[in-house]
Parts: structure tokens; C-alpha cells; sequence
């Protein structure tokens, strides 16, 4: 049975930071996901080797197969994605004033909890649609 990891991502000043929730000293950084992603994995499994080569015991979450996760807190992922998802698209999606969006984005509000699950359905819902789209 596969484990599930989970990797926090948050912005930080000039780029992403993030932490391996379940296990203490494994952290990445990146300029966007696909960064975060590849320097999350590479740590992962630096992590995994240096325990190795020194003796010391791989933490359980670590041992055999396991999926990663990425987790965001909203104004992160409007910072990690606003190349990609303007305010006028998102407003669209999600039915959130654009205004109220880079307050979000900005750090200068804190969504509620329902307005934080009202934008991941938006998310997903557009990611489920877009990964069904072929080309001819």
C-alpha cells in the first residue's frame, strides 16, 4: 500500500519554499511548481540516501512506495500561478470579485475556509476539464 507524503508549499520573498510535513529536515525551494516539485523529490530522496550512507534509520513515510502531495495555502498558489491564472480568469471560475482575489493573493486577507474550498472545486474542476481535452 502506497503512503501518502505531503509537501507544504508557501511563498517566500523572492520564490517557494517548501517542507515535508510528515518528516523534520527535508526542504526545497523553487522559482514555480515545476521547481518545487523536482527540488521536493531531490530532496526527498537526498533525505533518503543520507540516512543510508551515515547509518541512520529511513523514517517509516519514507520506506517503500509512497505518492507526494502538494499542498497550498491560497495566496501561495495565486502568487505560484498568477502567470497562468489572472484575476479577470479566476474571477470567472470561481465567482470571487478580482479585487477580493488580490487581497488574497497579496497576503492582505485571509479567506474563509468556504472561500478557500469554492476556489480549489474551481481548480479542479478546471484541471479535471483540461485533462480530458485531445488534440487532433
Amino acid at each position: 500500500m502506497k503512503r501518502n507524503i505531503t509537501v507544504i508549499v508557501e511563498s517566500a520573498e523572492n520564490n517557494l519554499s517548501a517542507y515535508v510535513q510528515e518528516v523534520d529536515g527535508i526542504t526545497a525551494t523553487g522559482k514555480d511548481f515545476r521547481e518545487i516539485k523536482k527540488s521536493a523529490i531531490e530532496a526527498i530522496d537526498l533525505y533518503k540516501e543520507s540516512c543510508e550512507e551515515f547509518g541512520y534509520e529511513i523514517p517509516e513515510v519514507l520506506r517503500g512506495e509512497y505518492e507526494v502531495t502538494f499542498k497550498y495555502d491560497l495566496c501561495s498558489f495565486l502568487q505560484a500561478y498568477s502567470s497562468v491564472l489572472n484575476k479577470s480568469g479566476l474571477e470567472s471560475l470561481t465567482g470571487i470579485n478580482q479585487k477580493q482575489l488580490w487581497h488574497y493573493a497579496s497576503g492582505q486577507s485571509k479567506p474563509r475556509k468556504e472561500t478557500v474550498s469554492r476556489v480549489s472545486t474551481a481548480i479542479q474542476t478546471l484541471a479535471s476539464e483540461l485533462s480530458s481535452v485531445q488534440f487532433v
